[in-house]
């Protein structure tokens, strides 16, 4: 494995990531996976992504985690259409790639990043499968009781919104959710593969949203409910187990890599 930090811009922001490829020179399946919205500030000795890119990358996948605008390394403040174009700028990264199969380019998404995911697949042809997990069927009601100003300022405290400015307009920022909420873009994911994974024991994410972006999207889908499962989806082991198999045999062209 080849594991490299690597920049790209998005909108004139520099964006962190970390890329692996099982080795340099073959062509592979790629896949990017998309973390969530942050709740808390950030926390350096929590290596998920990390792991699970790690995990990902030794399958046979070229793997890329960035960070999206206003969180971990990168420039910026968060704003979920934002977080759209950054979504879209790795993907021209990962198309730039020699290793990338561009037949087979991946969107694996946590949350907040797998609503993202929805909306940048429903708008971009190269995506080739779409995997969500713990995924919103809107913003609407999460949480609840919070107005957006409530929301922004969450945000400054803990270090996702750094701009004393920013948003310019409350309600544009606001819009954005309400735009790339993933029931309105769901169904559109047709004819590429989408599987949705949810806990039924989501504390912040009721099993209720997923049914719901089942029940929209055309097939092929699936929805798999994981028991006992939480939010953080990326610590449930067999949640990530279904999904890596999952994704494992829908890259056709990158079977011979897993032998």
């Amino acid at each position: 494995m080849e594991a490299k930090e690597i920049r790209f811009q998005a909108d004139g922001l520099e964006l962190a990531g970390e890329l692996r490829v099982p080795s340099k020179g073959k062509v592979r399946p790629a896949l990017c996976i998309c973390h969530g919205i942050p709740a808390n500030p950030p926390n350096p000795t929590d290596k998920g992504y990390t792991v699970l890119a790690e995990r990902f990358c030794n399958a046979g996948f070229a793997t890329l985690i960035f960070n999206f605008r206003g969180t971990g390394k990168s420039q910026g403040n968060l704003d979920v259409l934002g977080w759209t174009r950054d979504l879209q700028a790795a993907l021209d990264f990962l198309c730039s790639l020699e290793e990338a199969d561009k037949a087979n380019i991946c969107l694996l998404g946590f949350s907040g990043g797998a609503a993202v995911s929805v909306y940048v697949a429903a708008h971009d042809p190269r995506v080739s499968s779409v995997v969500t997990c713990a995924c919103p069927a809107d913003f609407r009601s999460l949480p609840q009781g919070e107005t957006p100003l409530d929301t922004i300022q969450r945000f400054r405290q803990i270090g996702a919104i750094r701009d004393k400015d920013f948003p310019s307009s409350v309600e544009v920022w606001q819009k954005g959710f309400e735009i790339v909420s993933p029931i309105n873009w769901i169904d559109r994911v047709s004819p590429r593969p989408l599987l949705l994974v949810h806990g039924d024991a989501d504390e912040l994410i009721p099993l209720e949203h997923a049914r719901r972006l089942y029940q929209k999207a055309k097939e092929p889908k699936e929805l798999k409910v994981i028991p006992g499962a939480k939010h953080k989806m990326r610590l449930e082991k067999a949640a990530m187990d279904f999904v890596l198999d999952w994704l494992k045999a829908r890259c056709i062209t990158g079977r011979a890599f897993y032998q």
